[in-house]
């Protein structure tokens, strides 16, 4: 037997025994969506994991969505509502958030890559762009030049540090993100003398951490490399994105993050600061952190067999039964789905009500990373369903 992930403590179970979501059972959900699969998105856990942030941070602390995480239009729309802004990485990222009837909002313009429209789409949604190296800077300056448009940049910093396990360690590390530090000054200088609309920096050190400690560590270590560039340039910094990184608890062991103990560090960071970071405007993009416990993946058992499958090695996200769900795991089970390759397996060797065809799994920790990273074209079948609740 191999253990699950923790079931976020946001649902319930109706008196027949099913799961709840954001009111509704499962099956009145199934029944909304026209089947399963199907992904359903809480918006209660989302405004909730918003207010908790809000409450935590210190105060003018903005907060962006990272829409890599789940780009569902409605759930955009509804965090359009909630948040300062959003993080894109794609020209195809920009046109979600028009079709989300977001138009206009605030947005940062990430990634290494940017194509030359993509560059025109960000400058024309009025996107600070973050320059990932001095190539990019020279195609966004012609490129703006040509538009007869002021573009707003930013310059994306390869830290002098990285986190490994649950510390952070010194030194540049080589990567396809962003400038070296040393080398941030020039370019800022020349984006500067392009007639760019300098917007400061970016700096994300981090990803899937549940490390209060290393994320603090980074908080620090990204506000001194901001620090020595500004004292470099000789001029404050207008505005500091902190990145994101903050993780949910997904497999056996994993515990949430103490966003309290992590504001208040960075609270106290921020009140040591270097003198030509006081005005400076703190930004974070976060993603799976918001959306991730949102997310519960449904699936409609069909068939039930006996056989040795190969044994995998990556932990179990939580799963349960979903009209079963307040009853004991009484089988060890291997839930597989219906796709022809070994790695179409939901969660290997665990403990479960006894469940026959008909009933319904319910995949925990489903709401980033889920319905974009899967195999969707795969088999040429169709997509599941979303909904948001």
């Amino acid at each position: 037997m191999k253990p699950t992930g923790p079931i976020p403590p946001f649902f319930e179970t109706s008196p027949d025994g099913q799961l709840v979501i954001s009111g509704y059972s499962v099956e009145e959900l199934i029944a909304e969506a026209g089947g399963t699969p199907v992904f359903v998105y809480d918006n209660n856990i989302i405004g909730g994991q918003v207010a908790r942030f809000r409450a935590a941070m210190p105060d003018g602390v903005a907060l962006f969505y990272s829409v890599s995480a789940n780009p569902n239009e409605e759930l955009l729309t509804f965090l359009g509502r909630y948040v300062d802004g959003f993080r894109v990485v794609s020209g195809g990222e920009i046109a979600r958030l028009k079709h989300a009837r977001l138009a206009g909002i605030p947005m940062t313009f990430a990634g290494p890559g940017k194509g030359d429209h993509e560059i025109e789409a960000g400058i024309h949604a009025g996107a600070t762009l973050s320059i990932e190296s001095e190539g990019e800077a020279r195609r966004v300056l012609a490129i703006a030049q040509k538009l007869a448009a002021k573009p707003k940049v930013a310059v994306r910093v390869n830290p002098p540090f990285a986190i490994e396990g649950s510390k952070v360690t010194l030194g540049a590390r080589p990567s396809p993100f962003g400038v070296d530090a040393e080398a941030v000054p020039a370019l800022v200088e020349m984006l500067v003398a392009g007639g760019a609309d300098w917007r400061g920096l970016h700096v994300f050190a981090a990803a899937q951490c549940l490390d209060e400690s290393a994320l603090i560590d980074a908080h620090r270590a990204i506000i001194a490399c901001a620090g020595s560039i500004a004292d470099a340039l000789g001029r404050p910094l207008p505005e500091l994105n902190l990145g994101g990184g903050f993780d949910v608890p997904c497999l056996d062991g994993d515990q949430p993050l103490d966003i309290y103990q992590l504001a208040n560090a960075l609270h106290q960071t921020l009140c040591d600061a270097p003198e030509l970071l006081a005005t400076t405007r703190i930004s974070m993009e976060l993603g799976r952190w918001l959306v991730g416990e949102a997310g519960v993946y449904l699936a409609r058992v069909l068939d039930r067999t006996t056989s040795c499958l190969l044994e995998r090695s990556r932990g179990n996200y939580p799963t349960a039964v979903a009209n079963r769900f307040s009853e004991p795991a009484t089988e060890e089970v291997t839930v597989t789905g219906c796709l022809a390759t070994p790695n179409d397996v939901f969660g290997d060797e665990i403990m479960l009500p006894k469940a026959e065809p008909g009933d319904v799994i319910a995949i925990f920790a489903a709401g980033a990373y889920a319905m974009t990273a899967s195999p969707t074209f795969w088999e040429s079948r169709p997509p599941a369903h979303e909904l948001l609740v």
